[in-house]
């Protein structure tokens, strides 16, 4: 039977700690044991993790064996920013897939709404990664930025740097990643799409401009096809 993962909150030599609503989950809703065992992501690895001391605040554990995992491929995201609900569900769901970084990006249709309020909402994204991460069983959450404006996404770096646009004919994503290695950056515009000045931009700046097909996808549903494409072909 696989065994639950869990990401440690506190990490000292061979010993780790769960605390806070980490801890009272285990503690409380699962009703764990002294004794007991789990998978603990510590850091850049995942040992085996036997509980010593359960409080309701904090749970401790002793580490044992290694335990191997395969190293992922390495994928930025720049998201544009647009509705809290839908983009939270992207990036619950792209954190599953295995994306790497999160970078929220401020475009020219972003809602000016939004866009003066997102900063508030990355300690409940990195909230949101976390919980996906552990039940996805990664070794460790994606980082997510603070929010940038384009021009400082412009300079983002990446061994290919991919621009998602609807208005692409000529260049499939899938296409777009036949030289690449396993660093790489997606770009995906808000609900409207990019705008043509931001288009130039991006290409301005070196990106490729890619599509997804034909069909005009919404924000979310085009982050999480975009990057389910990208990481089954850098796992090929």
């Amino acid at each position: 039977m696989t065994r639950r993962r869990w990401i440690a909150d506190e990490v000292s030599g061979n010993h780790a700690s769960l605390v806070g609503s980490h801890a009272e989950h285990l503690s409380r809703v699962l009703r764990a044991q002294v004794g007991q065992e789990f998978d603990i992501a510590a850091g850049d690895e995942v040992r085996r993790g036997r509980i010593t001391r359960i409080q309701t605040d904090r749970v401790e554990l002793e580490l044992g064996e290694v335990i191997p995992v395969p190293s992922p491929p390495h994928v930025t995201l720049a998201l544009s920013v647009f509705k809290f609900d839908r983009i939270e569900w992207a990036i619950e769901k792209c954190t599953e897939l295995g994306v790497a970084r999160i970078v929220p990006v401020i475009a020219s249709r972003t809602e000016s709404h939004l866009a003066a309020v997102a900063a508030k909402r990355v300690e409940r994204w990195q909230r949101i990664v976390r919980q996906a991460a552990e039940q996805s069983r990664r070794v460790s959450p994606p980082e997510v930025f603070q929010p940038i404006k384009l021009k400082d996404a412009l300079a983002l770096q990446g061994s290919v740097r991919i621009l998602l646009s609807e208005s692409e004919k000529g260049l499939m994503l899938i296409d777009a990643l036949q030289s690449a290695a396993s660093d790489i950056v997606l770009a995906l515009g808000p609900e409207g799409g990019w705008t043509e000045p931001e288009l130039d931009q991006f290409r301005d700046a070196g990106w490729l401009s890619a599509s997804l097909g034909d069909t005009i996808l919404r924000a979310e549903t085009a982050a999480i096809a975009a990057l389910a494409v990208v990481l089954s072909e850098l796992r090929r």
